[in-house]
């Protein structure tokens, strides 16, 4: 789509801008070879792999890791039935938003369009995309031409899948005669239950990247925190300290042909942001203390799941170093990490056990809670446990540290 004078067009499946750099512009599950987690994120620009990944819906078969296997189909999640955890994880599969008990999967939506799901404070509800595509218009050297949109919806349900879907936002975008769409990804509640961090280009995506954003449910307002950007690369993964104080973010960057996303915080008290990390990290999940973070280092061979300090950002903990895994959460118990890995070309959810005293934990063998189920490489799991399943420690909301 050629740029004319003035405002620029808005951006068709390349929310981050960098689908003009070669191979980059093809569609983000069909690339192969590119970096997993930033994969749709910024549209495959934070670093690079050596394997492929599964683009159809149950993922794909087999790989470099030994024979062949047969992925569950789109509405199917194959789960390890003697692996024991607390609570319950939330993720995506072919469309669809799934949550997993240790009694095992259950489907909670069925448009095929949803995607990036995460838990509300308190676990009675699960916010996430919905897409849909629809007929739209926008001047191209001076015509009208049309073009597929891909509208995004801010969606909530109950956890318990008792109601309906309710829409909280609607992405299309109208000016004039035309119609497009902003962009809305990675939906984050705070603790306060009011406040959701979210990246997005709303309400003009002719004028804005795609950024860190907050969306009060209450009044309906968005509010755009200052904080620095690299244009047009934005921001992604928003992730909230369990007290709210801090908002973590990744500001992408480039390095000559490669990505260099950083980690920063923002104090939402000071209205102030700072680097955590130095180039190649992203996807960051504060423990449930506050204490620690976790997050995706990328490098030369893949992505691994490291645990940072809060405050330094150096790395205290290498969790995986398989090249394979990504979009790391926290257990709410605080003594596990789960994690979305690669094996073959099917995406599942993985757990490691964390013992020992907090900071110098001795690391445990990963545990495949899924088995070549196909989930949803862009959307990181979740991971919810009831206040009465949690260890006092665990339970009570963390104090600022004084580094805070």
């Amino acid at each position: 789509m050629t740029r004319p004078a003035g405002p620029r067009p808005p951006r068709a499946d390349d929310p981050y801008g960098t689908g003009l750099i070669g191979s980059f512009a093809a569609p983000a599950l069909a690339v192969v070879g590119l970096l997993i987690v930033s994969i749709m994120t910024l549209n495959l620009m934070n670093g690079e792999l050596p394997f492929g990944i599964g683009g159809g819906p149950g993922g794909g078969n087999g790989g470099g890791d030994g024979p062949a296997r047969t992925p569950a189909p789109s509405n199917v999640v194959i789960h390890e039935e003697d692996v024991e955890f607390p609570g319950t994880f939330v993720y995506a599969k072919a469309g669809n938003i799934w949550i997993q008990t240790q009694d095992g999967p259950r489907q909670l939506t069925s448009s095929g369009r949803d995607s990036m799901p995460s838990w509300s404070p308190d676990g009675q509800s699960i916010y996430y995309i919905e897409t849909e595509v629809k007929l739209g218009n926008w001047p191209v050297r001076g015509q009208s031409r049309n073009f597929d949109m891909h509208v995004p919806h801010l969606m909530r349900i109950a956890a318990d899948g008792s109601a309906a879907p309710e829409e909280l936002i609607d992405g299309e975008f109208t000016s004039g005669q035309y119609r497009w769409f902003w962009w809305m990804r990675q939906p984050v509640m705070a603790p306060n239950g009011t406040t959701i961090a979210l990246t997005s280009d709303q309400p003009d995506p002719t004028e804005r990247d795609v950024v860190l954003q907050l969306y009060n449910v209450e009044t309906g307002k968005f509010s755009r925190p200052d904080v620095p950007v690299t244009s047009p690369l934005g921001h992604q993964d928003p992730a909230w300290r369990p007290d709210g104080r801090l908002l973590l973010f990744v500001r992408n960057g480039r390095d000559a042909g490669r990505g260099a996303p950083v980690i920063y915080r923002y104090d939402t008290r000071e209205g102030t942001s700072t680097p955590l990390t130095t180039a190649g990290y992203l996807e960051p999940a504060y423990s449930p203390d506050g204490q620690y973070v976790a997050a995706t280092r990328t490098s030369a061979i893949g992505t691994d799941i490291v645990i940072l300090h809060p405050s330094r950002g150096t790395e205290l903990l290498r969790v995986t170093s398989d090249g394979r895994s990504w979009a790391p959460v926290w257990s709410p118990v605080g003594d596990a990490i789960a994690f979305l890995h690669l094996d073959g070309q099917s995406v599942d959810l993985h757990m490691v056990e964390l013992a020992g005293r907090s900071g110098a934990w001795t690391v445990g063998q990963p545990i495949a809670l899924t088995d070549v189920s196909g989930l949803d490489a862009a959307s990181g799991p979740g991971w919810y446990v009831p206040p009465d399943e949690l260890p006092p420690a665990a339970s009570a909301t963390p104090a600022p540290s004084p580094s805070s």
